[in-house]
């Protein structure tokens, strides 16, 4: 059919029609009559020579022909209906397909997305979380956030956020620890970077216990275990305020190992577009320029027991405060 004599007054009536499968549902959203919708649909059906719909006492039921021209036809509405969104206000809506590791995802950028859809209205994010394995180009990813040292083949990386590892468990375990060495009766949860348990034992002044328990390719899903009590995790007290200022969780001791953060890259050979620019700026600024952002050095759990030891040592003269 040429496409000046496709009729759309009845197309769109037979879609809306078909997805409620009924007449009224579909002259409510449309706000026509029910008349005026069971007309269109048989003015099509009638130009078709087919039909698209059975009458049934309750309601209607798809024909093949019906079956066959739905998909087509909510499909082109879908798209006309997001391009229509992206060129809103005067100023065409880019698309930015993201990579996020999912610790990042969770526990910064959620609760900042607000800011950026005011900061950045004209850009249209699409976040794809992973476990800190990307393929930027095989993905068809415009930018990733990803942890390590920014040290990626053929990628441009900017510094985003620094996020040292420490021991976080429920505040039953960290009753148990006293000192880092009573760590060894606990279980460590682990990820898949095998040094980051050894490191932060070296960092601390003592020996690291042999390594047993689960293996986990996420902080959160890792985090997830210990806070159910399953043992004591080694995880960036940054991305876990929530549940730290909540005390669900808590920091036993303020020791921690700065073994990576998290940078925001793209494939080297390729040109930021404009959205990939405004992202990066504001990403950069939101995060202080790479810095660690609104992250204590002491968790409240550890300021208490810092609280607790000092009043105990005033109550028997043993400091002069």
């Amino acid at each position: 059919m040429d496409r000046s004599q496709l009729p759309l007054n009845a197309l769109r009536a037979f879609e809306a029609s078909a997805r409620h499968l009924n007449f009224t549902k579909a002259a409510i959203e449309l706000c026509v009559s029910q008349g005026a919708v069971s007309q269109q649909v048989a003015g099509l059906e009638a130009r078709l020579g087919a039909p698209l719909f059975r009458r049934l006492p309750r309601g209607l039921m798809l024909t093949d022909e019906g079956r066959a021209l739905l998909p087509v036809m909510g499909d082109a509405l879908d798209r006309i209906g997001a391009t229509l969104d992206r060129i809103e206000g005067g100023r065409p809506r880019e698309i930015l397909n993201l990579g996020v590791v999912g610790t990042f995802a969770a526990g910064w950028l959620l609760d900042r997305l607000a800011d950026f859809e005011r900061a950045c209205p004209h850009v249209d994010l699409r976040i794809m979380t992973n476990n800190n394995r990307v393929d930027l180009a095989g993905e068809g990813l415009d930018l990733a956030i990803r942890f390590g040292d920014g040290a990626w083949h053929g990628t441009h990386a900017d510094p985003i956020l620094r996020a040292p590892l420490a021991p976080l468990c429920t505040p039953e375990v960290a009753a148990r620890l006293p000192d880092p060495a009573a760590l060894a009766r606990e279980t460590l949860l682990r990820s898949y970077r095998a040094d980051e348990w050894p490191r932060w034992f070296a960092a601390a002044g003592f020996l690291c216990p042999p390594l047993r328990g689960p293996l986990f390719d996420s902080s959160i899903l890792m985090v997830q275990a210990a806070l159910r009590g399953l043992g004591v995790a080694l995880a960036p007290p940054a991305l876990f305020h929530a549940d730290l200022y909540a005390g669900r969780l808590v920091q036993p001791f303020a020791t921690a190992v700065d073994l990576g953060g998290y940078w925001l890259t793209r494939v080297m050979s390729r040109a930021d577009s404009p959205a990939m620019a405004d992202f990066r700026t504001w990403l950069i600024a939101a995060a202080g320029g790479g810095q660690a952002h609104g992250n204590p050095e002491y968790s409240p759990f550890t300021l208490s027991l810092l609280k607790g030891f000092l009043l105990s040592c005033r109550e028997e003269g043993r400091m002069g405060l």
